[in-house]
């Protein structure tokens, strides 16, 4: 199917909305458009996932919204890590575009915004990579998401996933133990876990 949220051109009648949302005590303007993931408000998961931001232990360095969407997740993240630089990827370039919208629309700049089926066109290492992964993409999508963080994280640097229980939390919990040596459930929110794995460095 093209017309799901994570193909490249979802082929379905563009029908923008506008709507004002707060996460994390900020205020955001959004456009979005059919054809992208929770078009009508932000979805439980990614607010779930924004309650838990906190990029104090993690080390200098930019961090990576990886499958932004039409952007909340990065965008919440910029404003409240003014001074790095926040990567927002996604496969979808319908999403993309509405995301380049929303940042102009919030003034946010210390954003880039490009296309990447997974990590494919990620070149960097990051001090944090968040994501609210494309359940619906299936499991090896997911499963990529997961065991690609790792090289793409600095030493020290965290991967933080939402996933619901019955949506498979507890086997990426299991692929995160098996990739990074630790993962820790560091929220649960009505059947949404959020579980953070870190680079940790050899003694």
């Amino acid at each position: 199917m093209t017309d799901y949220y994570y193909s490249k051109n979802p082929e379905v009648a563009h029908f923008e909305k506008n709507w004002d949302f707060e996460l994390r005590g900020f205020n955001f303007k959004f456009t979005t458009d059919n054809g992208v993931f929770s078009k009508n408000t932000v979805d439980y998961g990614s607010r779930v996932l924004l309650d838990t931001v906190d990029l104090a232990e993690a080390p200098d360095g930019p961090v990576l919204d990886m499958g932004c969407g039409y952007g909340p997740i990065g965008m919440t993240i910029a404003k409240l890590a003014p001074k790095r630089r926040i990567d927002m990827v996604d496969v979808n370039e319908r999403a993309l575009g509405l995301a380049q919208t929303n940042c102009q629309l919030n003034k946010i700049e210390n954003v880039r915004i490009f296309e990447s089926a997974e990590y494919q066109n990620v070149p960097d290492q990051y001090a944090a990579i968040y994501t609210n992964p494309p359940i619906r993409a299936g499991k090896d999508v997911v499963q990529n998401i997961l065991t690609g963080a790792y090289d793409h994280l600095l030493p020290e640097g965290e991967l933080n996933v939402v996933i619901q229980k019955k949506q498979g939390a507890p086997s990426a919990k299991k692929t995160m133990q098996t990739v990074f040596g630790n993962v820790q459930i560091i929220h649960k929110d009505k059947g949404y876990y959020i579980l953070q794995s870190i680079k940790l460095t050899e003694a």
